[in-house]
């Protein structure tokens, strides 16, 4: 039986793909062998002992303490592309926003009172007047999930496009729209674009992408919109670009107090994957990654271990997070070597490293305590 702690509301879908050999709460004081969560910040959260997995139903996974969970060998989850096309859709409302001032203009008319409201509404409708987005440039800083749909989605609205991302992986370019010009470097994008979006996870080395630096580089009048995460966009400078008509507006779906009531800001509070279908498919996806991985001891879409899988054992399987360093599978075969090893797997990822060996025979205490004396290894498990 796996004990699984909820730290968010989870759709009903999702939860139902854990079958009865789960025991699913939302008491933070189980000992979990798995936790399934949305925007719960768990950095000052005391790991449950026996924690396996975390699973975020969701892309960003910044409220989860990564590398204190990657220390004691438990593997984080997220679920890219289960919220993409809600992302992209809200993506595209912003720029629409930003294109025609129809907020105003609602709040504009809410106001009017009288019998010949129809009257006001043609006097007064050329102060909401804006500009089409069709043969816009839109440039996008980052073509993972989320950009590659904006970019789609935006080529077939006649906008130019220009994209940059020097990670663009092979089957990411493919789903591209041939009528997407890739960027080399992020100043191409800035220099051409009347619209920027940025689609990158937020690091240490993507906080405040967006600058006083950048923001020279734009054109004037240029729209920044901001779906991706807060902290890449450097508050204090986007304001002073909006005061100086450098900017003309910034569409963020973060708000907070640095960026509510001030001009030339629309605030949306983060609402790109609050959909019914977004919130259906993150659950549905991590309760898959979640159950695969304790079940099978096998990883998809980790984000601080490596994806490694295996098929199912006839007998003996073992799993090993171990340090990324030569020599150390070595060191497991020779640990092994009074079993029959039928199949092994090891992938890495920066300084991890992950092992699935299946085996003809059982695998033994003693083997689990060799192993797990060997300086290099984070955790073993025995899968079955």
């Amino acid at each position: 039986m796996f004990n699984i702690l909820t730290l968010n509301k989870i759709a009903k879908c999702g939860l139902d793909q854990l079958g009865s050999g789960y025991s699913i709460t939302d008491d933070v004081n189980t000992d979990a062998d798995g936790i399934i969560l949305r925007s719960f910040k768990m950095h000052d959260m005391e790991l449950p002992a026996n924690l396996k997995a975390v699973a975020r139903a969701g892309a960003g996974t910044n409220n989860i303490p990564i590398d204190k969970c990657s220390e004691k060998g438990i593997v984080v989850f997220n679920t890219p592309g289960a919220n993409a096309n809600a992302v992209k859709e809200l993506v595209i409302a912003g720029m629409l926003l930003a294109s025609r001032d129809i907020i105003g203009g609602v709040e504009w008319a809410n106001t009017l009172t009288g019998s010949d409201v129809d009257k006001q509404v043609e006097k007064g409708k050329s102060n909401f007047a804006g500009s089409e987005i069709k043969g816009k440039t839109l440039g996008i800083i980052g073509l993972g999930a989320i950009g590659i749909l904006v970019a789609n989605a935006a080529t077939a609205l006649g906008m130019d496009v220009i994209g940059y991302d020097p990670y663009l992986s092979v089957d990411s370019a493919l789903k591209l729209s041939r009528h997407v010009k890739k960027a080399n470097t992020p100043d191409e994008v800035y220099a051409v674009s009347d619209y920027v979006t940025i689609h990158v996870p937020l690091m240490d080395s993507t906080r405040n992408t967006i600058n006083a630096e950048t923001i020279a580089q734009m054109k004037d009048g240029v729209v920044i919109l901001n779906f991706a995460r807060g902290g890449l966009v450097n508050n204090d400078d986007i304001k002073k670009a909006i005061a100086e008509g450098k900017v003309k507006k910034y569409v963020v779906d973060f708000a907070d107090s640095e960026t509510v009531n001030q001009k030339g800001i629309i605030n949306i509070p983060h609402l790109g994957a609050s959909t019914e279908e977004s919130e259906d498919n993150c659950a549905v996806m991590a309760a898959q990654e979640l159950a695969d991985y304790l079940e099978n001891g096998n990883i998809l879409n980790s984000v601080n271990f490596p994806n490694c899988s295996l098929p199912e054992a006839s007998v003996g399987r073992i799993t090993i997070a171990h340090q990324n360093i030569p020599n150390v599978i070595a060191k497991f075969t020779e640990v092994l070597s009074s079993v029959n090893i039928s199949d092994m797997i090891n992938k890495s990822k920066g300084k991890l490293a992950y092992t699935i060996i299946n085996t003809d025979h059982e695998i033994t205490d003693e083997i689990v305590s060799k192993l797990e004396a060997i300086s290099d290894v984070i955790k073993v498990r025995v899968i079955k």
